[in-house]
């Protein structure tokens, strides 16, 4: 039986390794924004959450939540990209019901409306299949599980880095200004999260502001190949990430003026105004963005690796990715020991859904307490969990 996971492993190559520099604030300019959004007051916090102020259940937040998860399916077209067809999966709190036989009813379950509107986490096809499920929508948020056409794990790295991306925005667009029936009064697009899992890491990082840096990235691929390359390419994996850049030009112009016009260096960002917080894990980006692209990120974040990841290394890209944000919000946790395919495990899947309900309900929803259970001297608690950049000797 193959792995669930088994489309990363065929796809990820040995990590990054990418040049440190100082990392400068630039300003983002998203693509698409939120023209009438209200001003959401949410806590502050910093990389030095707030420590524990009493005993904790461990994990606790991986159990169910209090609210009964129904799913909606639905397909939309993007007319302003030859009618691109995505389809995307709804997670929502509803009413617990049966049918006419006991059977519990969850697909397009009646919506629970006691404390809506919820928040909404956006996520990519894998991860939302296989780590999130139906998990964070019994925790009072939507969870809109988005599958991009033509998007592929087994494909190296082409027009998805943006295309993808531009769908989560166009998920958005849509949820906010057609919401599908029935689901206008649960939906809070003003307040959004996004996170995944390695590619899926890759495209939280793009929402959340990461610009593009084309000069970084043709510079690292042109080197790639030859016969001492420096420290801060590829190597084995050129192929993989740089498969893009062969084809740069014709990729550009695909992609189009309105993000391909660089300033400062950079592309324009593809993010948007009403996200609020991201969970990137396992990223495999940093080749694209550089120091400089990962420093127009401004937004909560929050890391999640393995320290003996190789597909993604976990050194070269998670750590760099950490050590060049430069918002305060940045959060590293790093499973000691795991590598990449630490997600096919029960235990893992279960903490991570504990910390995603923690930080998303932190930035998101206001809880003020969950700040404990992803604080410093929470993970500290844990001999195979660690805060920060884990010293591997």
């Amino acid at each position: 039986m193959k792995s669930k996971f088994f489309v990363f492993m065929i796809t990820l190559v040995i990590g990054l390794v990418l040049s440190t520099c100082s990392p400068q604030q630039t300003q983002n300019t998203p693509i698409s924004t939120s023209t009438n959004a209200p001003t959401v007051t949410m806590p502050t916090a910093t990389a030095t959450i707030p420590l524990v102020t009493q005993e904790l259940v461990p994990f606790s937040l991986s159990e169910p939540g209090p609210y009964f998860a129904g799913k909606r399916a639905y397909i939309f077209g993007d007319e302003s990209r030859s009618n691109r067809r995505i389809i995307f999966t709804i997670w929502y709190p509803a009413l617990k019901k049966k049918d006419d036989e006991g059977r519990l009813i969850d697909l397009n379950a009646e919506p629970d409306l006691s404390e809506a509107p919820y928040p909404l986490i956006l996520t990519g096809s894998n991860s939302g299949s296989y780590l999130f499920q139906s998990h964070l929508a019994t925790h009072g948020f939507v969870m809109a599980t988005v599958h991009s056409p033509g998007f592929s794990y087994t494909a190296p790295w082409n027009n998805s880095v943006i295309d993808v991306p531009l769908d989560f925005l166009f998920v958005l667009d849509m949820l906010t200004a057609n919401p599908p029936e029935g689901l206008g009064d649960v939906l809070d697009t003003n307040r959004v999260g996004v996170g995944g899992y390695s590619s899926d890491g890759l495209f939280s990082l793009a929402l959340g502001g990461a610009r593009i840096n084309p000069e970084y990235y043709l510079s690292e691929c042109a080197q790639a190949d030859s016969p001492n390359p420096p420290p801060s390419t590829l190597g084995t994996g050129a192929w993989y990430y740089c498969k893009l850049s062969e084809r740069w030009d014709e990729f550009s112009s695909q992609v189009g003026a309105e993000i391909s016009t660089v300033s400062e260096g950079l592309w324009q960002p593809t993010t948007d105004d009403r996200i609020l917080a991201v969970m990137p894990m396992a990223p495999d980006s940093p080749l694209l963005y550089g120091a400089e692209g990962l420093a127009t990120i401004n937004i909560p974040s929050l890391i999640i690796a393995g320290t003996d990841d190789k597909l993604v290394s976990y050194e070269f890209s998670s750590c760099y990715i950490f050590e060049h944000l430069v918002n305060a919000d940045r959060i590293l946790i790093s499973f000691i020991g795991e590598e990449h395919m630490m997600v096919e495990k029960k235990e893992v899947i279960s903490r991570i859904n504990h910390f995603a309900v923690a930080f998303f309900g932190y930035y998101l929803q206001g809880h003020e307490e969950y700040a404990d259970y992803f604080s410093e001297e929470f993970v500290s608690q844990f001999d195979d969990l660690y805060w920060g950049v884990y010293p591997n000797e």
